[in-house]
């Protein structure tokens, strides 16, 4: 199977943006109002990952300050994983950010995910602070310098 990885630097075409959608809604449950939330966001990055037409896998984040971007939202579809999607999407990302001169990339994650706590770590995230939400969720804060990338 052949994926091809590609970035959006801004809201992708319709088609397009379904298939991250479609996505995210089959892993968190909804994306009740994420089509919104993303229009409000700085300097947005899709970073997509494609098989057959469709997509598979991805990361969304936006620009916190001109040194600091936010890797906010991110997954690969459930028949898809074990592959190294994840990893590859990661890495692909966190290359383009350093290109664009960005210093550090920060995520936030709840312990629940776990696979993706563990892939952050050993990425080179470290746990930077912990808090818990409006919803009483303890959220996990994550944060890597990008100029570290290639010390790992």
């Amino acid at each position: 199977m052949k994926i091809d990885f590609q970035h959006y630097c801004c809201i992708p075409e319709k088609d397009i943006l379904e298939g991250f959608l479609k996505v995210h809604r089959n892993i968190f449950g909804t994306a009740d109002d994420l089509t919104e939330k993303i229009h409000n966001k700085l300097n947005l990055l899709f970073t997509g990952a494609c098989a057959e037409f469709k997509v598979i896998g991805y990361k969304i984040g936006y620009e916190l300050t001109n040194e600091k971007f936010y890797s906010w939202l991110g997954g690969v579809h459930p028949e898809y994983r074990n592959l190294g999607i994840a990893s590859t999407l990661m890495d692909i990302q966190h290359r383009y950010l350093k290109k664009e001169g960005y210093e550090a990339v920060q995520t936030k994650t709840l312990n629940k995910w776990r696979s993706m706590l563990i892939l952050n770590i050993k990425s080179g995230f470290d746990i930077i602070e912990t808090y818990i939400d409006s919803h009483g969720k303890l959220k996990i804060v994550l944060e890597k310098e990008l100029s570290n990338e290639e010390k790992r």
